[in-house]
């Protein structure tokens, strides 16, 4: 049974439990077929109110902050492998209580917390920087040059600090199992003299196993064989993987304006609140229903209800002439999208849903102007 999305009060976040549950088993497969340890990257999705699902199929977390590490310790019922660029000491006893690793991003953050971490029974891990990345954007690559993240091979010389366990890079973007073997490459040219004193190597995020191309096999055998070959345990956070195309952001559309030939469809979502990565990319989501401008065909911007100027994208192309009322179904909308959202302008945030084939469509998540005002003083 399709999801009938006219039954949907916009704008709203619809998660398709059948498709959330199919990457779910995927990425279980990962894990179990090359004995490594898979996390959910908070950083890319946290909506708690489905995690009784993602305990189902027994994935631990990564947190880059504190809020993070306590949501995945009350709500997921782990303790995280926690990163961040930097700690605030102020944080950091609570930030341990949550924590089961916690990799350091210079040798003084190290040196710092090290005598604390190890008294609580932490495992101490450094973030290294190959100073090598695939991605073509820079936005998301934090190897590029004067790069804030982790340690450089030059910087580590050949002694390995006293009590680190575990080394921490992530380079990737949304990328296959390909970029990974190149990454592990100048790892291991870097970084593999220190292989024989760790008891694990987290390879970060970035893994899209769950995207149509993505060769798992491949995958697989690239882990198992590092594995085996340095008896450590290894760590994965990806974090779109999780969720990648298991839902929508539906709106609907407020009004039609027209200036200089151009048609703009007013929604009630807003791009800069609701997709930021549209903007910040930028992307073009795909809408049901639409293809890029074809000339010849009903084209129109979609137009963002929140003032700023930029807060629109475009051009789409429909079948028919759009009106106000219609629904705009826009696909992909679920990881990295209500982690980043915005109250700016006041525009209240989407409602968060979830749909499957036997009990339909549930809300579990309702915004009101409550917390609007609750962000502020």
């Amino acid at each position: 049974m399709p999801i009938d999305f006219n039954q949907i009060e916009t704008p709203c976040y619809v998660i398709d439990e059948q498709l959330l549950r199919n990457n779910l088993a995927i990425i279980k497969k990962v894990k179990e077929a090359a004995g490594v340890e898979i996390l959910l990257a908070f950083k890319s999705f946290s909506t708690w109110g489905v995690f009784p699902i993602f305990k189902e199929y027994g994935f631990g977390a990564s947190a880059s902050s504190l809020n993070e590490a306590r949501l995945a310790f009350e709500e997921l019922g782990v303790k995280t492998h926690i990163y961040a660029p930097a700690y605030q000491q102020r944080e950091m006893a609570d930030i341990l209580r949550y924590c089961s690793h916690i990799s350091c991003n210079s040798l003084v953050e190290l040196q710092r917390y090290r005598e604390m971490a190890q008294r609580e029974g932490i495992s101490l891990g450094l973030r290294v920087n190959p100073e090598f990345s695939d991605t073509a954007y820079d936005i998301y690559n934090p190897c590029k040059p004067g790069s804030r993240f982790g340690i450089t091979a030059e910087e580590l010389g050949d002694a390995l600090p006293a009590g680190v366990e575990g080394l921490h890079f992530h380079t990737l973007f949304e990328a296959d199992s390909f970029a990974l073997e190149q990454v592990l490459a100048v790892f291991m040219t870097k970084f593999g003299r220190f292989l024989p004193r760790v008891q694990w190597v987290n390879m970060g995020g970035g893994h899209l196993m769950t995207g149509k191309n993505y060769n798992i096999d491949h995958l697989i055998s690239l882990l198992a064989d590092f594995k085996g070959r340095f008896a450590v345990n290894i760590i994965l956070e990806p974090g779109s993987a999780f969720t990648y195309q298991t839902g929508y952001l539906v709106a609907t559309i407020l009004d039609i304006v027209e200036h200089q030939g151009i048609k703009t469809a007013i929604l009630d979502v807003s791009f800069t609140c609701h997709m930021p990565d549209c903007l910040e990319m930028p992307y073009k989501p795909t809408i049901q229903g639409a293809v890029d401008e074809k000339q010849g065909r009903p084209t129109y911007r979609m137009g963002g209800i929140c003032c700023l100027a930029g807060d629109y994208m475009g051009n789409w192309s429909f079948e028919r002439e759009l009106h106000v009322g219609d629904k705009i179904i826009f696909e992909d909308m679920i990881h990295y999208t209500t982690v980043k959202t915005t109250m700016f302008n006041g525009v209240n945030h989407p409602s968060i849903g979830l749909w499957n084939e036997q009990s339909g469509f549930k809300v579990v998540k309702e915004f009101t102007y409550h917390d609007y005002k609750n962000r502020l003083s």
